[in-house]
């Protein structure tokens, strides 16, 4: 099953139907972009109410936090410099990929920093805050993260798996060769290491190394069903950039490369129809109810850059939500396009099935691949305010619109015709008021439903009927 589907229990109904209980993980929705110029995101949920949001600023300068209640209000959050670089010395340049975490009571800062007099000399550095409020309190420096090998290194991130805290990051080797790979390393403190770093992962394959750069960076761990998912950021920092993704069980030895399992390829990548190029350095967070996982990177919405990556300003942060597949892995979808993220809509009598599109023909079905074709943006009906249209994720400008009754997803072609077909009033559920049933705009009284398993417009006089045209946001 699905993540976010009710789980396989059943509440019987009138008239001998079913029903699963409603989705424990509902719907979110969140307006993209986050932040503009704002690349290498990180946001920490606390347990004070507050989302702290830090970020690498355009200038490479300064280290920036933010805080808001949502996700959403981060957006128009003030953002407050904590820390500068140096003038001199080391932390003197670069100052990159600032991530927040709070350990032991104790507020903490990771972050890569060159030399002022030599920009290239990257390492990771700790900054340390006892306040309540990261954003007022004073910060002081732990210094330098003394790795056993004094190369290029970067993007720290910090995680406990079975009570044993970890540190993972990226660092060049020359005896492996140029770029940098992952390594892994247990903790003794917030700001040191302890025992032999091993190499979780080397850019080898096509989707590591193109652009010309064999890159693997930005590590992120996310864990859920007993896995650990280490995702990581390969190939050059243009429209190249991606995600891919390491996998081990939360029980095996995580400081042995043979527990780890590589991704085929990537996990997330550019995507020409929603105009979204580079996707990476990802982190992840929960949504506001804590039901869902959100996924937080940067990306930009333009392909082609004029000059070296680095200096262009416009990575921006993005959030979107985060599904889950049958095996219990992560499936991270596409990158949406700008505006209102997607939600996915499943049946209320067969709560494993999910609105999809096949061959352009809307129906129902399990374990959708690829996820897009489920993902669909409930915007403001073609026809008018007081009713919403559904816009395919994957197809943006296509929408869900019945013809001869039958639901297909087709592009919208600017006729007053598809625009009364393709929209809908939102009812509550006709057969559970937290579902949601859409009722035909150009047809009053018939409404979406499933009839052996495809989707149909049609007139309800039936518990069936009510049951078939009932859905759940998730």
């Amino acid at each position: 099953m699905m993540a976010g589907s009710a789980a396989a229990t059943f509440t019987g109904v009138s008239a001998g139907t079913a029903h699963a209980a409603v989705p424990a993980s509902p719907g979110v929705t969140y307006t993209n972009s986050i932040a503009e110029q704002r690349a290498d995101p990180h946001i920490w949920k606390h347990t004070d109410g507050f989302y702290y949001f830090t970020a690498t600023v355009p200038a490479y300068d300064r280290i920036v936090l933010r805080r808001a209640t949502t996700i959403q209000g981060l957006s128009s959050a003030t953002e407050t410099t904590i820390w500068t670089k140096h003038a001199s010395g080391a932390m003197g340049a670069h100052i990159w990929a600032p991530e927040i975490h709070f350990i032991d009571g104790k507020w903490y800062i990771y972050f890569a920093a060159g030399d002022a007099n030599n920009i290239w000399k990257i390492r990771p550095y700790v900054l340390e805050c006892t306040a309540a409020n990261p954003i007022t309190g004073p910060w002081t420096e732990k210094g330098r993260i003394a790795l056993p090998l004094d190369t290029f290194s970067l993007d720290a991130t910090t995680f406990v798996v079975n009570g044993s805290r970890y540190l993972s990051w990226a660092q060049n080797d020359p005896a492996v060769g140029s770029g940098t790979n992952i390594y892994i390393a247990q903790m003794s403190s917030p700001w040191t290491i302890t025992g032999t770093p091993v190499m979780l992962s080397r850019p080898t394959a096509s989707w590591e190394t193109a652009g010309g750069q064999t890159v693997n960076e930005g590590p992120a761990v996310i864990q859920r069903n007993g896995k650990v998912f280490m995702t990581f950021s390969a190939s050059a920092t243009d429209a190249n950039y991606c995600m891919g993704m390491l996998t081990a069980s939360a029980s095996a030895n995580l400081l042995s490369a043979s527990s780890w399992a590589k991704s085929a390829g990537p996990v997330f990548a550019s995507n020409a129809a929603t105009g979204q190029y580079g996707p990476g350095h990802n982190q992840f967070t929960v949504s506001e109810d804590g039901k869902s996982d959100i996924l937080v990177y940067h990306d930009r919405n333009y392909k082609d850059i004029s000059g070296d990556p680095l200096n262009d300003p416009n990575r921006r942060t993005r959030v979107q939500k985060i599904y889950w597949k049958a095996d219990g892995t992560p499936d991270f979808g596409i990158p949406v396009a700008d505006g209102l993220t997607p939600i996915r809509l499943s049946s209320y009598n067969f709560p494993d099935r999910f609105i999809r599109h096949w061959e352009f023909r809307a129906k129902i079905e399990p374990n959708v691949s690829p996820l897009p074709d489920s993902q669909f943006r409930v915007v403001t009906g073609l026809a008018g305010s007081g009713t919403v249209s559904l816009e395919s994720a994957n197809f943006p400008g296509y929408f869900l619109r019945h013809k001869n009754f039958e639901v297909w997803v087709e592009k919208n072609d600017g006729t007053a015709q598809f625009r009364g077909d393709a929209s809908f009033t939102a009812r509550a559920g006709l057969a559970d008021s937290a579902g949601v049933s859409y009722e035909s705009s150009n047809f009053p009284g018939r409404y979406i439903r499933h009839y052996n398993y495809l989707l149909n417009v049609q007139a309800l006089s039936t518990a069936t009927d009510r049951a078939d045209a009932t859905f759940y946001t998730q």
